[in-house]
């Protein structure tokens, strides 16, 4: 059955990393979804999330507003900057953090996730900041 989950009826319990807000949007408990999870993130002004991986899961993040720098890599060495309009994939176990450049608005990601289980290691961030 098709299902819409309208914005006030998305899902805050999601699994959280410091400097970003999470909100499932498609999951097993909302619509039944047996393996594709989605949903999304929001950067404060300025903010930038801790480090993080996702496990197993692969993740593809597209950038719906604002600017986002994206660091990754055993040390957070690799560093790209997206805009609105790009998409971005995350391979299982990849240490990376989200950073909003802009420090007046908040970024916003739209998120997608290969599996129901909602995996989120936050790490001690390894430039030692």
């Amino acid at each position: 059955m098709v299902k819409v989950i309208r914005p006030n009826e998305r899902d805050c319990g999601t699994a959280q990393t410091p400097g970003m807000k999470r909100e499932a949007g498609i999951s097993a408990s909302l619509t039944d979804s047996k393996g594709l999870w989605m949903g999304t993130a929001v950067n404060s002004p300025g903010a930038s999330s801790g480090a993080h991986h996702h496990g197993q899961n692969e993740s593809g993040i597209y950038i719906l507003r604002g600017r986002v720098r994206f660091r990754w890599g055993e040390n957070l060495e690799h560093v790209v900057d997206t805009e609105p309009g790009d998409f971005i994939f995350v391979p299982p176990y990849e240490i990376h953090l989200e950073e909003n450049l802009d420090p007046e608005n908040e970024a916003e990601l739209l998120l997608a996730r290969n599996s129901q289980e909602q995996i989120v290691v936050n790490v001690p961030d390894p430039r030692g900041t």
